[in-house]
C-alpha cells in the first residue's frame, strides 16, 4: 500500500514539474511581454526594413525614438543614406521632414494611434492584443505571433508574423505577408533599448537659416544634383487602363498627367520636386501621414501625395477608397519605366 501511494505521489510530482516546465501559453507570454514594454517610459531602436515587392529588395535603415506619452521620432533612410525622411510627433503636432529638399509638412493628426506601424513596438503589442484570433507558437529560441495587421496596407498585406526573443521578450523581426502568405516587407530589429527617454526639446522641429528643419544638424549640400525626369506607371488591376497621358510644361517645369479609367478611376500627376526655394516654416498638409514603406505620404479622402527619388507624386480620385489609393501609390515603386 505504501509502495503504491509513493508511486502515485511520484507520478503526481512529475506531472506538476512537467507542467511547470512546459510550453508557455499565448496569454502568459503576452502578459509578460506587455508588462515589460508598457512599464518602460520610453525606448530607442534601430532596425533594417526590406521591401520585397520589386525585382530587387530595397533596404532602409530605421531609427526610432519614443518618450511617453506622445513623443515620437522615426527616421527612415535608404541604403546609401542620401534619401532620408523623418516623421516627428511633439506637442505642436505631427511633422514629416525631408532634409534633402528642405521641406517640412505639418499635420493635425493622431498618428500613430490610428494605424499600426510595424517598427513601433507599442503598435505590435496592440496588434497582438486586438486580434483575438491570433496564433502563437514556439520556434527555437523565439515566440512567434501571427496576427492581422492594422496598418494602412491591411487590405494588401493582411497578416504579420512577429518574432519575440524568449529570453529578453523583445521583438527580433516582423514579417508582413500578402493574401498568399508571401513575405512582402521584413523588419529586422538590430537593437531595442527600453527605458530610454529624451527631453521634449529633442523632438522639436528647428527652423534654421539653411532651411534644414530636421531637429538635428544636417549640412546642406553645396551642389544639389538635379535628378533626371522619370515617368512612373502604376500596376493596374484587370479592367483598369491608362486612357490618357499628357506631357505639359508648367512654369518651365515638365509635368506628366496620367488618367486611368475602368473599374478604378484616378489621375496621377508627377514632376520633379522643387527643392531650392521651400520655406523654412513648416507647411500645413491636409489629411494624415501614411507610411508607404519607401516614403511618407499625405493622404486625404480624395488624394494622396508624396516625394521620392527627386520626384513629386499626386494621385486624385473621387471613387477610390484610401486603401485603394495607397495600393496604387505603393505599386508605382515596383514598376518598370514605360
Amino acid at each position: 500500500m505504501k509502495s503504491r501511494l509513493a508511486k502515485m505521489l511520484f507520478a503526481l510530482t512529475m506531472i506538476l514539474l512537467l507542467s511547470a516546465c512546459g510550453a508557455q501559453s499565448k496569454e502568459d507570454v503576452l502578459k509578460k511581454m506587455s508588462s515589460k514594454w508598457n512599464d518602460a517610459k520610453g525606448y530607442e531602436l534601430t532596425a533594417e526594413m526590406s521591401i520585397l515587392t520589386g525585382q530587387e529588395p530595397r533596404k532602409y535603415a530605421v531609427e526610432v525614438w519614443h518618450t511617453k506619452p506622445d513623443f515620437y521620432r522615426v527616421k527612415v533612410s535608404d541604403s546609401n543614406a542620401e534619401n532620408t525622411q523623418m516623421i516627428v510627433r511633439n506637442t505642436e503636432g505631427v511633422f514629416v521632414v525631408t532634409p534633402a529638399l528642405n521641406k517640412t509638412y505639418k499635420f493635425q493628426s493622431k498618428w500613430p494611434n490610428e494605424n499600426s506601424q510595424a517598427y513601433l513596438i507599442g503598435s505590435l503589442a496592440q496588434d497582438i492584443k486586438k486580434d483575438k484570433g491570433s496564433t502563437f507558437k514556439e520556434e527555437g529560441n523565439k515566440y512567434v505571433f501571427e496576427t492581422k495587421t492594422s496598418n494602412n496596407h491591411k487590405n494588401m498585406l493582411p497578416t504579420q508574423r512577429i518574432y519575440i526573443d524568449k529570453k529578453t521578450l523583445l521583438p527580433t523581426s516582423v514579417s508582413i505577408l500578402n493574401e498568399n502568405k508571401e513575405e512582402q516587407i521584413n523588419i529586422k530589429f538590430k537593437q531595442v533599448s527600453l527605458g530610454k527617454t529624451r527631453a521634449a526639446a529633442e523632438y522639436k522641429i528647428e527652423q534654421t537659416p539653411t532651411g534644414n528643419n530636421t531637429g538635428e544638424s544636417v549640412e546642406a549640400s553645396a551642389e544639389i544634383e538635379i535628378p533626371e525626369f522619370q515617368t512612373y506607371y502604376p500596376v493596374l488591376k484587370e479592367n483598369v487602363h491608362i486612357i490618357d497621358e499628357k506631357v505639359l510644361e508648367v512654369d518651365g517645369q515638365k509635368r506628366v498627367v496620367l488618367t486611368a479609367s475602368g473599374d478604378q478611376q484616378f489621375t496621377i500627376i508627377q514632376q520633379l520636386s522643387n527643392d531650392g526655394d521651400s520655406s523654412t516654416i513648416p507647411v500645413f498638409a491636409p489629411g494624415d501621414p501614411v507610411d508607404l514603406g519607401f516614403a511618407i505620404a499625405a493622404i486625404t479622402d480624395q488624394s494622396i501625395s508624396w516625394e521620392q527619388n527627386g520626384m513629386s507624386f499626386f494621385i486624385a480620385s473621387t471613387t477610390l477608397s484610401k486603401d485603394e489609393m495607397i495600393e496604387v501609390a505603393a505599386s508605382m515603386t515596383g514598376t518598370e519605366l514605360k
